[in-house]
């Protein structure tokens, strides 16, 4: 059995904070091998998770707000915001289950944001996701841009606003 507390995740939290990446992980599932994998993400804003789907083999990709809020944005083939739900335990969504094959990305917009994790297993690194072609890798010189531009268009939920 394990147990999770609100000390834990306030670790979480904080250790996150101080990584390049501002984002860390806890995982509840004993190996990547685990049928379900299940786990607690902390992510901070400035955090870039590059646009990705699940195609091989295809999964779906279950979501829980659990501290602070997120933007849940999906895209179309092309890299179109075509819909953002925000995902907040404070009101209005919850949680989300993403589609298999669906471009998606997360971005947290406050300190401390946490949220739980759920996807088929086993997980395996080279072919868990499928990076999105029109968005920068991590790490790359645009990647930072594309994230202020993403964050731009997220929080302006206009009609015909969307890149």
């Amino acid at each position: 059995m394990r147990i999770i507390t609100s000390s834990d995740l306030d670790a979480l939290s904080h250790t996150a904070r101080t990584l390049p990446r501002r984002r860390l992980n806890l995982n509840m599932h004993a190996d990547y091998a685990d049928p379900c994998q299940r786990l607690f993400n902390a992510v901070e804003p400035g955090s870039y998770l590059r646009p990705h789907r699940h195609t091989d083999p295809p999964k779906p990709e279950c979501f829980v707000a659990i501290r602070g809020r997120f933007h849940l944005l999906i895209f179309d083939d092309a890299g179109k915001i075509i819909e953002r739900i925000d995902l907040s335990p404070a009101g209005g969504a919850v949680a989300a289950e993403v589609p298999p094959g669906t471009w998606h990305a997360i971005v947290a917009l406050e300190p401390g944001s946490l949220f739980f994790e759920t996807k088929p297993g086993p997980y395996t690194p080279l072919t868990d996701k499928d990076f999105a072609p029109w968005a920068p890798a991590e790490g790359s010189e645009e990647a930072g841009e594309y994230l202020e531009m993403v964050m731009r268009v997220s929080t302006c939920y206009l009609p015909g606003f969307y890149a």
